[in-house]
């Protein structure tokens, strides 16, 4: 926490940091959420960092089973969900051992004591109660009988069971920490009001506990002083709260809107993109058709189906998923029909990491296919962004006629963000290559002499039939060809047809020195804590640092040597074990790419950052 002003009643406060932590079933998103829609409603710029285990409900107790929620607010710019806490609310021993490492010390930490039992202790590998052996004596502790105060709150609530009374005590935590730093719980109890309107008891019930810690912790001695956040100074207009997995949801619904097509999503449940197809599930009013194929192979056949017929068409995924579209991906490049594929990078290989994030996808978006098959590959790297990284995907695919593979992770995907409403009418035009009707001495393979993408004929349409498949086309006809000239004419134009992208995507931009020692290189969803680092390095007078981040892969913007050639040392970031870095190296010859690699399923902290930088410059 920043101290700024500090009068009889309040500390204000720049920014603060707070986690969440308890079991998978004690409703820490839900309280984190909370918080985070509240603080973002106040006006405060917000980061968020969802953290929980894959399995659907571990052993309660065990250390591996830890739900976690970080959110970090302020009134400055917030680029990230933040490194150390400022405030740990642990509501077991486990969520107490796995996380206090991360609080800073001298900070407080409130527990509920209730929850400290020996079995419980012993289910988190403790060999001692830490509430009474001292280790705990470099920070603020605050001990509460939560589940007891729930209890007690809510005796005179008719028709309640002991389960449900005891799975309200996040509310309790909630209470206190809304009135610690100045937050109102109305928005929360709105929130109960409109969710749970059909369930009185359930609306009472978490009222009643939300307004009892609220009041609890202004009777704290503990807490003497109510902290509090100054609204943020952000560019004017309207905003909301907003997960990285709606906002690519949003992001498809406008383009469609603006292309005049119908929106088709072929998709096959896995984390963590599903939430991408359950949010476009709830828009069948604007023309949306979802699917939920049975496999990974039925729902991107089945989009590549949509395209044919003239969709719009997606189909989302994870980093497994993608490999068993491997195939059908293929098949829509060499048919050259318009297709968004989304994968929500995830920790590999195999089942991996699902709930935790990585980038290490990124080769096998490039050349996870058989033969010579290059497709258009982006990347969105915010939560807001992931909406006009969506949009912009539709637009490549549309325009080109190939594939566009669209990058995002579970950091970005599931971490929330303030986003900045948008009239469709404001968004860049999408042009699509529709075939109306047959001309003489028409051919499907006819291509636009700009982009190379050929002409989109509508089954059904007079005139216009044509043959698709997976056998190599003739480049007029489009009949089936073995000629070996015309193959290699065929493989040549469709890589040249993604390299000519880069006349329709704009330069990769330098934030801070535009030329000078070092040069920070990241792509995709580490964008924030790069962003956050190098800022901080130039605050501290390393004024010769400067920030490169990629949203574009495939093709590469077209300054991106004359960026590259202007700093001395070039440093790539990444989620991985080095690929992006092999992707530059491919491209650009002479230049001695460093690395700072990180693969723990968790995103780059700010101190590991400024640290290695710190070794790199003058």
């Amino acid at each position: 926490m920043i101290p700024l002003i500090e009068d009889q009643n309040q500390e204000v406060l720049e920014a603060v940091i707070i986690r969440f932590v308890g079991d998978s079933g004690d409703g820490m998103q839900l309280t984190g959420t909370q918080f985070s829609d509240t603080s973002a409603m106040f006006g405060n710029d917000v980061a968020t960092f969802p953290n929980y285990p894959a399995e659907i409900r571990a052993p309660q107790g065990s250390l591996y089973g830890v739900s976690g929620f970080q959110v970090h607010i302020g009134s400055v710019e917030i680029s990230t969900p933040g490194d150390n806490v400022d405030l740990l609310v642990a509501m077991n021993p486990a969520g107490l051992k796995t996380n206090l490492h991360a609080l800073k010390p001298g900070h407080t930490v409130i527990v509920d004591s209730d929850a400290f039992t020996k079995k419980n202790l012993e289910k988190a590998l403790y060999e001692s109660n830490p509430l009474e052996d001292g280790s705990l004596e470099n920070y603020r502790v605050i001990e509460v009988a939560m589940t007891s105060l729930t209890k007690e709150a809510l005796k005179e609530v008719e028709g309640l069971d002991n389960k449900s009374i005891t799975r309200s005590k996040n509310m309790f935590s909630l209470g206190m920490v809304y009135w610690m730093y100045d937050r109102s719980p109305e928005y929360t109890i709105e929130f109960f009001n409109k969710k749970f309107k059909n369930k009185p008891q359930i609306i009472e019930a978490n009222t009643k506990v939300l307004n009892a810690g609220f009041y609890f912790a202004e009777t704290l001695e503990l807490i003497p002083n109510a902290y509090t956040i100054a609204p943020a100074k952000m560019e004017a207009g309207t905003y909301r709260i907003i997960m990285g997995n709606t906002a690519t949801a949003w992001g498809f619904l406008a383009a469609a809107e603006k292309s005049g097509l119908e929106l088709f999503l072929g998709s096959y449940p896995i984390t963590p993109a599903t939430d991408i197809l359950h949010e476009l599930v709830k828009h069948k009013h604007f023309g949306v058709k979802a699917f939920q194929a049975e496999d990974e192979i039925a729902g991107i056949t089945s989009s590549i189906g949509a395209a044919f017929a003239g969709d719009l068409a997606i189909t989302t995924t994870s980093g497994p998923g993608l490999a068993l579209k491997g195939e059908a991906l293929g098949l829509a490049m060499m048919i050259e029909l318009p297709l968004v594929v989304v994968n929500v990078q995830r920790g590999g290989p195999s089942t991996g990491l699902p709930t935790k994030t990585e980038q290490s996808d990124l080769l096998q978006a490039m050349y996870g296919r058989n033969g010579e098959s290059p497709v258009i590959v982006i990347a969105a790297s915010t939560p807001a962004n992931c909406f006009d990284f969506a949009y912009m995907a539709s637009k490549l695919t549309l325009e080109h006629m190939t594939p566009v593979v669209l990058l995002t992770d579970g950091y970005i995907a599931n971490g929330s963000a303030p986003w900045k409403i948008q009239s469709v009418e404001s968004m860049p035009e999408i042009k699509n290559n529709i075939v109306k009707e047959a001309k003489e001495n028409w051919h499907p393979y006819d291509r636009n002499q700009d982009t190379l993408a050929r002409g989109w004929a509508i089954p059904g349409s007079e005139g216009l039939e044509h043959r698709v498949g997976g056998l190599e086309k003739d480049k007029v006809s489009g009949n089936v060809s073995y000629v070996p000239e015309n193959h290699e004419h065929m493989i040549s134009t469709r890589a040249e047809k993604v390299r000519r992208v880069q006349n329709y995507i704009p330069d990769v931009e330098v934030e801070f020195a535009q030329e000078g020692d070092l040069l920070v290189v990241g792509w995709g969803g580490t964008y924030g804590s790069l962003h956050s680092a190098v800022k901080q390095m130039n605050d501290e007078g390393y004024s010769n640092i400067g920030f490169a981040h990629f949203n574009y892969i495939n093709p590469l913007p077209k300054n991106t040597e004359e960026v590259l050639k202007k700093f001395k040392k070039i440093l790539v970031c990444e989620l991985n074990n080095g690929q992006f870095v092999q992707i530059l190296k491919i491209n650009f010859s002479g230049f001695d790419f460093l690395q700072f690699n990180k693969v723990q399923g968790l995103p780059f902290a700010n101190n590991e950052l400024i640290q290695k930088f710190k070794s790199l410059a003058k």
